[in-house]
């Protein structure tokens, strides 16, 4: 809530610098008052008043330049030293730049007084405070530090919950189109077709159906799921499409045991296979057959799927659907650029989908 308000109204953060330098006079003006009503050396509250809030507005003054120089020049991996190079005198110079105000206006204050200050005698008490004075200009580079540290564990908040928010909708897009109302109908139809000729493949079939709906529906919530989850929802959908294909459609796996426990996205696999049935396997009367591989390569899961249709006229795809294009950008999401999806024709025939991810079996 403090941020936003921060992001709202600019001015706000220097209201608050004010108020937090202003607190520190106000506690250390009661403190010297009182300190020395105790050593019997009373001073009035507005002379306590005056010479704190000057010290410590002074100090508020000059932590703009130091903030300034701490955003510039940050202590981070592979740059303390040269940051350090600039911050050692930077210090040095901000406790100059506060005694040498601080000394005069001890000099211009006891003005009047029966034993006036001069201000070389003022320097030189001030100076007593160079030490402490770069102990303060420290803790302003550390509370900078520290709040940017805030701001961007903050921000990572953000991209994580509207990351998200954007995979649910990206689910929410690929159940519209992955279950639409075709598939429905077709896999209804082919239901309706198989109660006259073979009642228990019918039943399997709603079994089927029924599950394949479920498990879409209650893994909305998993950013990441084991590739042995992801298959088993493929083997679901498959086997309601061979229903639908009969003998037309042969799959083969080729998948590495280890493999099995690698997170994937989930629901990754299904749009792409979808998108091998319906353009490699739809159009023609012929047999065909897809192949799933998943293997390990070092540090990466290679996931691959090739069916043996007619492959991309031009070899490339003229336009992605929904399914593709949200594919990639789930993945770009994910991982950055340390993902590949790459569509392209095969060898001999079809198309060849090659998935890279990154290898982990831990939790998103």
């Amino acid at each position: 809530m403090v941020r936003l308000q921060l992001t709202r109204y600019p001015w706000l953060k220097w209201v608050m610098l004010l108020g937090f330098w202003t607190f520190l006079g106000l506690a250390f003006a009661a403190q010297f008052y009182l300190s020395r009503q105790r050593m019997g050396e009373p001073v009035s509250w507005s002379y306590a008043l005056q010479r704190n809030l000057a010290d410590w507005y002074g100090f508020a003054i000059l932590s703009v330049p130091a903030l300034w120089v701490g955003r510039h020049f940050p202590f981070l991996p592979g740059r303390w030293l040269a940051s350090l190079a600039v911050h050692a005198p930077a210090s040095a110079l901000f406790s100059i730049a506060w005694i040498v105000p601080r000394a005069a206006f001890e000099h211009w204050q006891s003005q009047g007084e029966l034993f006036a200050v001069t201000f070389t005698e003022a320097f030189s008490r001030a100076l007593i405070l160079f030490f402490l004075n770069l102990v303060i200009y420290w803790g302003v580079i550390v509370a900078q530090h520290a709040f940017a540290y805030y701001e961007k564990f903050h921000e990572r908040e953000l991209q994580t919950v509207e990351l998200e928010s954007r995979l649910a909708q990206a689910r929410l897009q690929a159940l519209q189109m992955q279950l639409n109302p075709h598939f429905l109908f077709n896999t209804l139809n082919a239901i309706a077709s198989l109660m006259h000729q073979d009642v228990e493949a019918a039943d399997r079939m709603i079994s089927q159906l029924s599950d394949l709906l479920r498990y879409a529906l209650e893994s909305t919530s998993a950013q990441e799921v084991p590739l042995g989850q992801e298959l088993a929802f493929i083997d679901r959908y498959l086997e309601i499409q061979k229903a639908r294909f009969r003998d037309r459609l042969e799959i083969d796996l080729e998948i590495e045991p280890a493999a099995l426990d690698a997170r994937v996205p989930n629901l990754i696999l299904q749009p792409l296979v979808e998108n091998a049935i319906q353009h490699g396997i739809a159009p023609h009367a012929r047999a065909g057959r897809i192949v799933l591989r998943a293997r390990r390569q070092e540090e990466r899961l290679e996931l691959e799927i090739e069916d043996n249709g007619g492959g991309l006229p031009s070899g490339v795809l003229a336009r992605e659907g929904i399914g593709i294009s949200n594919t990639r950008a789930r993945l770009a999401h994910l991982y950055g650029n340390r993902q590949s999806l790459e569509i392209q024709n095969g060898a001999q025939t079809g198309v060849h989908v090659r998935l890279t991810l990154p290898w982990h079996t831990g939790a998103f």
